[in-house]
């Protein structure tokens, strides 16, 4: 068979990496793609939120499954443009991914079918939206309604930082649409996790635990960015906490959204919190995480296609997802200046002496090909991933491999998976 991916990160590169292990697929293509998918497939020129272009294309190639990485085109109706002209794809439709498109009709849908108490209010106004910060007071979380590329939330520590936000989306317009409407909630206090599930509306098969790291620098601190590292599983997260996050969150929400008439098919990214008095839910995402699938699909061991075809075909109640004991770990490496201002098209050493290190995958993310070089091309540039039989054995053949690749104001964090580490014990 023959599969399009459609996008160009880290993300895309793992979905690809995976999907051509799969004995039923002869051709992958990617759209755009990078360099490293370039290896294993082959890349074509179209954006990812050509809608048209990539279903001309699609229909063209006589493609079998198309696969979606990011948001913005599965909120731009990617899916319904497909199924309208009867192309298979996997991925939510536009209706479906409001859950990650806006913020206020998930809080609003997780309410009204008892799903979360948290308290939160909604303004399309700042005037009012300041008076509520005022009354409820600080720590407090602001986020923009709609989607900001993970920029548009701001957990403030007082309510001078909350009233700033609240101008710099609904004032400024720094999220343009995105911003005319934000949410306010109270700030909760705890561990993160993410627990991402395949679902095609009403089964709901779930992926192992996974814990990213938003900030910049060591310690967390510095600026949030797409995601600095990750590993898979997640101490913290035991069988209870697991069962209660997969059946007391995620399973009514597809209840409630094939209730609402808008059933929701594909991969459904539950991002938690462990607070003191149980998990609750700090936002969903409609599409596979990045770098969180990095950890994820190395320990898949079910053929990720078959998996992906049984989701679109209403037939996931077949399928028994099984997965590696390892544990994984992926450090993001960087371009200098990341998540501000960095430059493009600095050579890349090193990566063959990583890669072939055992248990190491390197998923190319800002990539591109000059000649026969590799050279870096957005801010995030790789993901090395690798595999152990503990967090220390996968973290030290991870930063072993990050320790060969060079270039020019190369960045990354030194601390990814420690607190697995040091939870584990070992």
């Amino acid at each position: 068979m023959k599969v399009l991916i459609v996008g160009s990160g880290g993300r895309e590169h793992a979905l690809s990496w995976k999907i051509v292990q799969s004995p039923a697929v002869q051709t992958l293509y990617a759209a755009p793609g990078n360099a490293g998918i370039s290896q294993i497939g082959q890349c074509v020129d179209v954006d990812v939120e050509d809608l048209e272009g990539l279903a001309d294309f699609a229909q063209q190639q006589q493609i079998d499954l198309t696969v979606v990485g990011p948001e913005a085109p599965l909120v731009a109706g990617i899916t319904d443009t497909f199924v309208q002209r009867g192309l298979r794809i996997y991925g939510a439709t536009p209706a479906a991914a409001r859950l990650e498109a806006s913020k206020s009709f998930t809080s609003e849908l997780l309410r009204k079918y008892g799903i979360s108490d948290l308290r939160f209010a909604i303004f399309d106004e700042p005037g009012p939206a300041k008076a509520w910060v005022r009354r409820e007071g600080a720590p407090i979380v602001v986020k923009a309604d709609g989607l900001a590329a993970g920029k548009g939330v701001k957990v403030a520590a007082t309510i001078e930082e909350a009233e700033a936000h609240i101008d710099r989306c609904m004032v400024e317009g720094a999220f343009g649409a995105s911003g005319k409407k934000v949410i306010i909630e109270e700030c909760l206090v705890g561990q993160e996790c993410s627990i991402k599930v395949f679902t095609d509306g009403e089964t709901v098969v779930p992926m192992v635990p996974s814990q990213d790291y938003k900030r910049i620098g060591d310690g967390d601190t510095g600026d949030n960015t797409g995601g600095m590292g990750c590993y898979s599983p997640v101490p913290a997260v035991d069988p209870e906490t697991f069962d209660y996050i997969l059946n007391r969150i995620i399973k009514p929400t597809v209840q409630a959204m094939a209730e609402e008439g808008t059933p929701y098919v594909g991969t459904l990214y539950a991002g938690c919190i462990l607070t003191d008095e149980g998990p609750q839910l700090l936002e969903y995402n409609c599409r596979f995480g990045d770098p969180e699938t990095q950890v994820v699909l190395p320990r898949l061991e079910t053929d990720l296609v078959e998996i992906l075809q049984a989701t679109v075909e209403g037939r996931l109640n077949e399928i028994e997802a099984q997965w590696r004991d390892e544990r994984c770990v992926c450090v993001v490496v960087a371009s200098g200046g990341y998540p501000g201002h960095y430059d493009k098209g600095k050579l890349i050493s090193g990566l063959a002496e990583a890669e072939a290190k055992d248990e190491v995958v390197v998923f190319h993310a800002g990539t591109a090909r000059r000649d026969d070089d590799f050279i870096t091309n957005g801010g995030r540039v790789l993901g090395v991933t690798a595999l152990g039989s503990s967090f220390r054995a996968a973290r030290d053949r991870a930063y072993n491999a990050v320790r060969l690749i060079d270039f020019e104001k190369m960045y990354y964090r030194t601390d990814i998976a420690l607190r697995a580490v040091e939870a584990e014990g070992t």
